[in-house]
């Protein structure tokens, strides 16, 4: 049994087929199947079973699995950390896109002291990401605070949450928005501001399903709340960029993180007369028990900026 034929094995348990876990592993079929055989026969049994070209893990797959995912762990850690900076650390954090896209600077910065290290930044909604890093595809998951409340089905006490501040949503329309056309009397005002009245005599764009947790929730998707203040939602789109390129039209309003008005093409517009506000909690969730040094320096790093 050595390690290579572990990670095969633990690829192959996470997918429905050989083709499947050649794919991620740039192996051929053939070569899996190699590999899978070398560990069955190393051990002397089964480990999956098998019917029409698909894998489903047997009891002794089951049992091997946890002890395979601890084991590449270990030597993923204790080779890390021997080689110290020179490691080719493949960082695989997952979360929804929208903290990604704060977040995803401040990871790739965190990361410089490796050079030879790769990021990979997966978009996965949050109870995903959570199993994701449960099963050991992911180093590290963005979340937001409700989700670490939870603590779900997918939550582990080797877990360590490591805060990365808050995000509040705005109001936020295109520069050539009629709205902001009229609030603007001359130059760029810093601050527009509009009442109620103002802001829902015009049309909305907003996701169906929240862009943190992927749960369906129509008009209370993006945090605004509709039972108070409903509006006119015209455009409804999943795609972020296709939502933000709506906003940036001067097509519609829609209901941001703040992060967003880095673009230059944004405005925020404050409501006067709102009586709510949308704030997140957002969090670095990571395996202290498995992790290697530059996993703690990335969720020190992280934390440092938000500090």
């Amino acid at each position: 049994m050595n390690l290579s034929d572990l990670r095969v094995f633990v690829s192959a348990a996470r997918r429905p087929s050989l083709g499947a876990a050649a794919l991620e592993l740039h192996l051929t079929p053939s070569a899996v199947s190699k590999a899978l055989k070398r560990l069955e026969d190393s051990l002397g049994k089964p480990l999956f079973d098998r019917s029409a070209k698909q894998l489903v893990l047997n009891d002794s797959g089951q049992l091997l699995l946890a002890r395979a995912q601890t084991l590449l762990a270990l030597a993923d850690q204790a080779k890390a950390d021997l080689m110290g900076e020179r490691a080719a650390v493949d960082s695989r954090v997952a979360g929804p896109a929208i903290l990604l896209w704060r977040h995803g600077q401040m990871l790739s910065q965190a990361l410089r002291a490796y050079p030879e290290a790769s990021l990979r930044m997966q978009a996965m909604f949050e109870d995903e990401a959570l199993a994701a890093l449960l099963r050991g595809d992911i180093n590290a998951a963005i979340v937001t605070g409700d989700v670490i409340e939870g603590r779900g089905e997918h939550w582990s006490d080797e877990w360590q949450v490591t805060p990365l501040g808050s995000v509040t949503l705005h109001l936020v329309a295109g520069q050539r928005h009629p709205l902001v056309r009229s609030l603007q009397v001359e130059g760029i005002a810093p601050l527009l501001e509009a009442d109620t009245a103002q802001v829902l005599a015009h049309d909305f764009a907003c996701p169906s399903r929240s862009l943190f947790c992927g749960v369906q929730r129509g008009a209370r998707s993006d945090g605004w709340r509709d039972d108070q203040l409903p509006r006119k939602i015209r455009y409804w789109t999943d795609d972020l960029q296709l939502l933000l390129s709506l906003v940036k039209s001067g097509e519609a309003l829609a209901y941001l993180p703040d992060f967003a008005l880095a673009d230059p093409e944004l405005r925020r517009i404050h409501v006067t007369d709102c009586a709510f506000e949308c704030v997140e909690q957002v969090a670095l969730v990571w395996n202290h028990v498995k992790a290697s040094a530059w996993q703690r320096e990335l969720a020190a790093s992280l934390a440092g900026y938000n500090s």
